[in-house]
């Protein structure tokens, strides 16, 4: 959401009137705040992942000088934290660690799922929250050292939303290879080449999927429509105009010039 300066505060009384149970994750896209909860108060700015509860008292704060910020909420309920509730209670209103390891990743997932929200189609946005309540909830098993909570299929599927996000980071990448992916993220090509299969997916196939998918959508973007076509592939990862012209057609059923033709004649008219 993108607001102006305010402050929330959720009190006693608001709770026992209703009471969801549930959690809220904020990642700060633009501006900065402050959180107070169960005695601590966190300051926060871009990037930075602060958990609440809504079922205990907070205060919320936008800083007022910032005309308009923009922020990312998750909310989710209790039973969606396999964790357990004396170390979730440690972290609400603590600046989770966002400067490298999972909590970078985290960050940056959340940042550019914020930035990329009005692309998302709704099975999309189904789909990457899933990742991102798994990919979080391991950042926070991490934050409090208890990762033998985890489930095994919880640390799989957080496992593959950071080689998702690596991936999308890194398609411009002529070579952005399964190797590549494998040694990033510490596990063997055989175990890469298992998870993607769970999926009913290759790893080859997949980054196919994401370079053709933001080849085009800058084919009909109006303001790329004189960059050539040659240099949009090149920018996601085509080395070879010809083999990129040859993909497109056999994913859309036109040739690249062709469907960038056809989407300029239909947004004349």
């Amino acid at each position: 959401m993108t607001t102006t300066p305010y402050a929330i505060h959720r009190t006693p009384k608001l709770i026992r009137q209703t009471d969801p149970g549930m959690f809220k994750l904020s990642c700060i896209v633009r501006g900065r705040g402050v959180m107070a909860q169960d005695g601590r108060s966190a300051d926060f700015d871009a990037g930075n992942l602060v958990l609440y509860d809504t079922s205990r008292p907070y205060l919320a704060e936008l800083a007022p000088d910032i005309p308009a910020g923009q922020m990312l909420i998750l909310r989710f309920p209790h039973s969606l934290l396999p964790l357990p509730a004396r170390d979730l209670r440690r972290l609400t209103a603590v600046r989770l660690p966002c400067d490298q390891g999972v909590g970078a990743l985290s960050s940056q997932f959340l940042l550019q799922l914020a930035r990329h929200m009005d692309e998302l189609s709704p099975s999309d946005a189904a789909r990457l929250s899933t990742l991102a309540l798994d990919l979080l909830t391991t950042a926070l098993a991490n934050a409090v050292d208890a990762d033998s909570a985890l489930a095994p299929h919880a640390r799989q599927r957080a496992l593959m939303a950071q080689i998702h996000a690596f991936i999308a980071e890194h398609l411009g990448d002529p070579h952005l290879t399964p190797a590549a992916i494998a040694a990033a993220h510490h596990i063997s090509m055989r175990y890469l080449h298992k998870l993607f299969h769970r999926e009913g997916r290759t790893v080859a196939g997949w980054i196919r999927e994401r370079r053709l998918d933001r080849c085009r959508r800058d084919l009909i973007d109006p303001r790329l429509t004189t960059r050539p076509i040659s240099a949009i592939a090149a920018r996601w990862g085509f080395t070879s105009p010809a083999h990129f012209s040859q993909t497109f057609r056999a994913a859309y059923g036109l040739s690249p010039r062709q469907f960038r033709q056809q989407y300029a004649t239909a947004h004349t008219d």
